[in-house]
């Protein structure tokens, strides 16, 4: 019974966050975004854009573009090396500039499964403990198995729901879906995990061109190996998955850390925000908001342990909809059974 509601769970979560990439699509054509290939870039400010999926291909996380002089510094090297690649190819819809940096914000797949495409041409830069765990075991990890085993049942529900679909456009979107969860198994194939050949432990400033662009690590959030790029004149910082304007996955993360890292974030002078999932957002009300977010799953899910409820079990008694105004993947009560899992262990064995 505890697998059957998981595997709803997982595919509740894979629509929701579907129906995220459609809200960010129907913003694009609104605002009109450069689409080239597979991504859509957004321009932020002078020289900064905001990579995402033009929806043909998963590209897995939001890769931050910074120009600086005759280079350019990119955020995350997506999922694949098929993807890195088509990243390659379509920046030069809004730069000529060739990648000579790449930094890692954390250590997962989604975001650093690029990383053998750049390492000929740019160094690739993360936390020292991102490279630790990167030459770790990382592909036998719950993290990056639970984003491939789920993929057979979902292109089965999506095909079961192509053939009762009338609508010729949501038809067509389905089928892409169903395109690119088949052709995402073929192209983990190909990669090899590669970390970054640069590393530091707290702080890197790298100047170019005039541009500052600080490499900060404030603590452990969302895993130990956050890295956040903040540009102080821009009034700009790209965070990972330290924070995202969804609610991010915390199946590695250290939780009670995570507020304080924060309250860290919050000190930098900034306005805006280029999250690793999601959509750009301003100011810094969705921070406190996931501070709060965190303290009460904390305190639901201690709660639940004492009363001898699993993990599993407490995630889908958990309520967290008060906050679904700010994180519109949140739909009704329950959470990500990771999350409490985490939870639990963590209070088991701490960290």
């Amino acid at each position: 019974m505890g697998e059957d509601r998981m595997r709803i769970r997982v595919f509740a979560a894979l629509v929701a966050l579907f129906a995220v990439w459609v809200w960010v699509d129907a913003r694009a054509q609104s605002g009109g975004p450069t689409v080239s290939g597979a991504h859509r870039f957004e321009k932020v400010a002078e020289g900064v854009y905001y990579a995402t999926a033009s929806g043909t291909m998963n590209v897995g996380a939001n890769s931050p573009i910074i120009v600086s002089g005759d280079e350019a510094l990119v955020i995350d090297s997506e999922i694949t090396p098929a993807a890195a690649r088509a990243l390659v190819a379509d920046l030069k819809a809004v730069t000529d500039k060739p990648v000579r940096y790449v930094v890692d914000s954390h250590y997962h797949y989604d975001h650093s499964h690029g990383n053998q495409v750049f390492m000929r041409d740019a160094q690739v830069i993360g936390h020292d403990n991102t490279r630790t765990r990167m030459l770790g075991n990382v592909l036998e990890q719950y993290t990056y198995l639970n984003s491939i085993k789920p993929i057979p049942e979902r292109v089965a529900a999506l095909r079961q729901r192509i053939a009762q679909e009338s609508d010729p456009q949501q038809k067509k979107a389905l089928e892409q879906q169903v395109a690119n969860s088949l052709a995402y198994l073929e192209q983990v194939k190909e990669t090899t995990v590669t970390p970054p050949a640069v590393t530091f432990d707290k702080t890197m400033t790298i100047v170019k061109g005039g541009r500052e662009m600080r490499l900060l690590y404030l603590g452990r959030g969302h895993t130990d190996t956050d890295v956040v790029v903040y540009l102080p004149k821009e009034r700009i910082v790209a965070t990972g998955d330290l924070m995202e304007s969804v609610v991010s996955y915390m199946g590695d993360s250290f939780p009670e850390d995570w507020i304080a890292t924060l309250d860290r974030l919050k000190a930098l002078d900034f306005d805006t925000v280029m999250p690793g999932h999601g959509v750009v957002f301003h100011g810094k009300g969705k921070i406190e908001a996931f501070q709060k977010y965190l303290r009460d799953v904390i305190t639901q899910a201690t709660a639940m342990k004492k009363q001898g409820l699993s993990a599993d079990d407490a995630a889908l008694k958990i309520d967290a909809t008060a906050y679904k105004n700010e994180f519109a993947s949140i739909r009704g009560v329950g959470v990500d059974p990771a999350a409490v899992r985490r939870i639990y262990q963590l209070a088991d064995r701490p960290e």
